[in-house]
Parts: C-alpha cells; structure tokens; sequence
C-alpha cells in the first residue's frame, strides 16, 4: 500500500473504519484484511443448503400464506365501489339539502320584507300591497309619495269624478232628477 494523503472510511460489516494512511497505515491495513477474513469465515458458517422438499415446503406455507388474496382483493374491490355509491348519495343529499336551505332561506326573507311592508303602511295608512320597498327607509319614502299624491287627486279627502258619477256619460240631469224619473217609471 503506498502511502498518500488519502483519509477516508471503509464500512466492513457495520462498523465503520476510518483510515488515515499517513498515520499508522500499516496498523490499519492489518484489521481491514482480519475483518474481510472474518465476514468471509461467517458467511460460510450460515450457508445452508436446502433439499427439494425444504424449498418446496417454504413455498407452500408462502403460497398458503396468500391463497386468499383473490378473494379479498374483489371483496375490496366491492368495498370501493359501495363507498363511491355511498360518495354519490351523499353528494346528491348535500346539494338537495343547501338547495332547501337556500329555498327556506329566500322565503324567510320574502316573509320579513312582507312583514315590514305591512307595518310601514299600517303605520302611515298606506295600502301595504302598494310597497315595493326593500328597507324600512324605502317604504317609508314611497308612502310619503303616495299619501302626497292621494291629497293632490282628491280635494277634501274625496275623489273627483268628472262626469258626477254617470257610468255612461249622460250626466246632463242631476242624481235628484234621475232618481224621481226612475220612481215615476215604476
């Protein structure tokens, strides 16, 4: 072995051997060729061979160790599919049940606007039906407008009727006189 700056470890076995060939590199070359004699001595000491029938046996308790593999390979096969079917009704649940969420939701808020609509204009004696609003402050406003426009089409609190009330547009004779002709023509 010559001798250079090469420092390094060997791993014999499991025990790792560090050489440092400036220093002792005789020393250390010395127990690298007794451990590679001693891993050589062990190996053979373990060999075993093994007859036919061994081999075989071996192979049968292997083979009898995983005879039912095809069956529990489709019985896990069946598994996955009833979890996918069971992925699939639960899905299918999940969206019906936000899609009534969302239902019962918008017909809560339907009720809640119809409510505030019927308190503003029982409040301010609107017709409730005539409200569109969306807030209390909309309402308010609209019933403010309609009562503003109710006193400028009727003078007194009374509606004007152009033709004095004839539905057929002869309102030349007053309702006192149309009336005394009705009782004389009975």
């Amino acid at each position: 072995m010559s001798t250079s700056t090469y420092s390094g470890a060997f791993l014999l076995g499991t025990r790792p051997l560090n050489v440092d060939l400036l220093e002792g590199g005789k020393q250390m070359e010395t127990e690298i060729l007794t451990n590679q004699e001693t891993t050589t001595q062990s190996a053979e000491q373990t060999e075993k061979t093994f007859t036919q029938d061994d081999v075989n046996r071996i192979v049968a308790k292997r083979v009898e160790k995983y005879s039912d593999y095809a069956e529990l390979k489709e019985k896990a096969a069946k598994y996955d599919e009833q979890v996918e079917a069971n992925k699939t009704d639960l899905q299918k649940a999940t969206e019906k049940a936000a899609s009534l969420q969302a239902e019962l939701d918008a017909i809560k808020a339907a009720e809640q606007i119809r409510t505030m609509r019927e308190e503003v204009g029982t409040r301010k004696g609107v017709p409730a039906t005539l409200l569109t609003g969306k807030t209390p402050e909309e309402c308010e406003a609209q019933a403010e407008a309609l009562l503003i426009w109710a006193k400028d089409t009727t003078p007194n609190g009374y509606p004007v009727i152009p033709d004095g009330g004839d539905p057929v547009g002869h309102a030349k004779k007053s309702t006192r006189e149309q009336f005394a002709e009705w009782l004389d023509s009975i």
